[in-house]
């Protein structure tokens, strides 16, 4: 079982494009704002806002409750400030309801995996070491990447390969997957890394990177339901931004950050008819971006922190209420 001894989460994290961020929400963490943390982790991105915004409520929300141990003692010197929930983020509209709070002035994701999650290599995450094949953000969550591994067919392994790790050579690995687990099931991640080698031919390994990250991501996802779950969560985590509020969402991977990029430049699109002369006000757009498509991290950041490469920050504020939902004639 992960433990959450040895060093401190702090010891621990390099929070992305951290200043980044914080100039993008300052302006809303006026005292008395809450502000949402939907993917805590160990909490370094929340710790610089409550420090930094003495008046300001948190809520924390996370999947993993090991993560939660340890950002809880991090943020110790704020601990009147936060409430704590163990959930996924698409759950944040149950989280601020049991907290009688209607909508937050600010909100903050930070999607994928975790450098915690990454570190702990019993977690199974990163295919560097050999570990069981688990991947489970919720060590509670009933499926692991053994059970996709050791389950699916050929064809719902190919899909899983190609949509989620855009893996070229996805058909050519399910098939060998299929053919070894007969021997004897998929446990740890060696073995699967063994297989990857063996399928993805030689030219593509020396100029494609590891031959297991696109299968790991795949996995990783697919057991996590992460693309699911954000893009059921955006929506409502945007309905529930307060007029004038914030939201700023950083992704690591193109698959999350175009469900970002397409939910906030549908929201600050107007939805006025063509042909009319003027804006109809209930058809304004309801968002203004933030950002001139996506901001990433500078050659400083990059230097420090080399996990940060391929993320992409996107924000956007609320300028109106949500859009009442169209009637349909009966």
């Amino acid at each position: 079982m992960t433990t959450t001894t040895g060093p401190g989460a702090a010891d621990r994290h390099v929070p992305v494009m951290l200043e980044p961020v914080l100039d993008l929400l300052g302006p809303v963490l006026v005292p008395g704002a809450v502000h949402v943390d939907g993917t805590l982790g160990m909490g370094g991105h929340a710790e610089a806002v409550l420090a930094r915004h003495p008046g300001v409520r948190l809520v924390a929300i996370d999947r993993d409750p090991l993560a939660l141990d340890l950002a809880r003692t991090r943020l110790a010197p704020f601990a009147d400030r936060v409430d704590y929930a163990h959930a996924t983020n698409d759950e944040i509209g149950d989280v601020l309801d049991g907290l009688g709070i209607e909508c937050a002035q600010s909100m903050f994701f930070d999607l994928g995996v975790s450098s915690f999650q990454l570190d702990e290599a019993e977690r199974g995450f990163a295919y560097a070491q050999d570990a069981p094949l688990d991947m489970r953000m919720d060590p509670g969550a009933p499926t692991t990447a053994a059970d996709v591994l050791n389950t699916y067919d050929e064809r719902e392994l190919t899909r899983v390969l190609q949509e989620y790790g855009e893996e070229r050579f996805a058909r050519r690995i399910a098939r060998s997957v299929v053919r070894e687990r007969e021997v004897a099931p998929f446990e740890t991640s060696a073995r699967l890394v063994e297989v990857l080698r063996a399928s993805i031919p030689a030219a593509s390994q020396r100029t494609g990177g590891h031959p297991a990250k696109r299968t790991f991501q795949a996995l990783r996802i697919e057991v996590n339901a992460e693309l699911t779950v954000w893009e059921r969560a955006l929506p409502e985590a945007l309905r529930r931004l307060c007029v004038g509020g914030r939201l700023a969402v950083l992704s690591f991977h193109s698959l999350e950050d175009r469900i970002t990029k397409r939910a906030l430049a549908a929201g600050a699109t107007s939805t006025t008819p063509p042909g009319l002369p003027v804006e109809l006000p209930e058809h304004a757009p309801e968002l203004r971006l933030l950002t001139r498509g996506a901001a990433t991290p500078d050659a400083a950041e990059l230097a420090a922190n080399p996990r940060s490469a391929s993320v992409r920050l996107r924000a956007a504020e609320r300028t109106r209420p949500v859009r009442a939902p169209e009637r349909t004639s009966r």
